[in-house]
């Protein structure tokens, strides 16, 4: 069970909500505030594909739904931070189309 107030673990990756605290492989990753709080979208809906507008509402607010730039910027930064390869993405998926997907498994 994933419970996004307590600890994500996902392959060499976790992430602890309370503490703000995420490791990849042991070593501590430095987020800034919005891409932690994106990464914590994407942690309260494991496995599910969200949209673009949904997760930029999520993290931006309710007035932010089409500022898509906004989110492929920090997902790449993510991707940059999390990925053993981030042009092969193995933890946030592209859902061409639609939006994107955190796998857990």
């Amino acid at each position: 069970g994933h419970q996004a107030g307590a600890v994500l673990r996902v392959g060499e990756m976790e992430a602890d909500f309370e503490r703000r605290r995420v490791t990849v492989g042991g070593e501590e990753v430095r987020l800034t505030p919005t891409e932690f709080d994106l990464l914590r979208a994407f942690a309260a809906n494991p496995d599910r594909v969200l949209t673009e507008r949904a997760l930029l509402q999520k993290v931006w607010g309710p007035e932010y739904g089409s500022e898509a730039h906004y989110l492929h910027v920090y997902v790449a930064r993510l991707r940059k931070k999390l990925e053993s390869d981030p042009r092969k993405p193995r933890y946030l998926l592209t859902e061409p189309g639609v939006g994107y997907r955190l796998v857990t498994d």
